[in-house]
């Protein structure tokens, strides 16, 4: 195999399909309609760990109450937990919190455009940096979130590797490899939403995927019972 485990070929038929089912099939979420890193970076920190269903109820109402990231650095702890209530994981606010001071202080007020810097923001993992560059500035930027790592994993792995780690490393460098050029920002999306909405964890929807000649798992979850209706 290649270096990313997949060849030119199947790697564009993979980029044509998703970016085409992408068209007609994505979710129009309202952080998809912005490019500013402070909003974006807003809803990735609601979406760790959290449904997109349930981010759709707190994601405009806090943007009401903190609009920009100077508002959002200026508030006091205690408000901004308040802001939170009811979404859980209070960390995330928290860093979030300290991610608005520090762009604030350190960087003027504007986000840092460099994925080092962006990486070491509080709270910022390697999969919300590699969304916040794809999503605010369009910098081919790989993500890997749980919904990632499923659907490349079914596609393209025939073999896990021995470890969690060395399977995170495979699919990173996966994820990395498979970025059209010119398209960062659909193709993440898209990414995500076919994980989310067709290559779900139980009962993925094989009877209506794109990908399923392609997939190595396709056989097996088929087998398994797949729903076909």
């Amino acid at each position: 195999m290649s270096r990313a485990g997949v060849d030119r070929a199947l790697r564009r038929s993979f980029q044509r399909r998703l970016l085409k089912w992408y068209q007609s099939q994505g979710r129009d979420l309202p952080w998809r309609r912005t490019r500013d890193p402070y909003r974006i970076l807003v809803s990735e920190v609601m979406l760790q760990q959290t449904q997109v269903e349930r981010v759709l109820g707190f994601y405009d109402k806090f943007l009401k109450r903190y609009p920009t990231v100077a508002e959002l650095a200026s508030a006091p702890p205690s408000k901004v937990r308040e802001a939170w209530d009811g979404l859980g994981y209070y960390a995330r606010a928290r860093n979030l919190h300290r991610t608005a001071k520090q762009v604030l202080h350190r960087h003027g007020g504007q986000f840092p455009r460099r994925y080092e810097e962006v990486h070491r923001l509080p709270g910022v993992g390697r999969s919300t940096a590699g969304a916040l560059m794809s999503f605010a500035f369009n910098v081919p930027t790989p993500i890997l979130d749980t919904n990632v790592k499923r659907l490349l994993s079914r596609v393209f792995i025939h073999r896990p590797s021995p470890t969690p780690a060395q399977m995170e490393r495979r699919l990173w460098r996966l994820s990395t490899s498979l970025i059209p050029n010119g398209e960062t920002w659909a193709f993440n999306q898209a990414l995500m939403d076919f994980g989310a909405l067709v290559c779900t964890a139980k009962n993925p929807r094989c009877h209506t995927c794109c990908l399923s000649d392609m997939c190595r798992a396709y056989p097996k979850l088929t087998r398994g019972g797949v729903q076909r209706r």
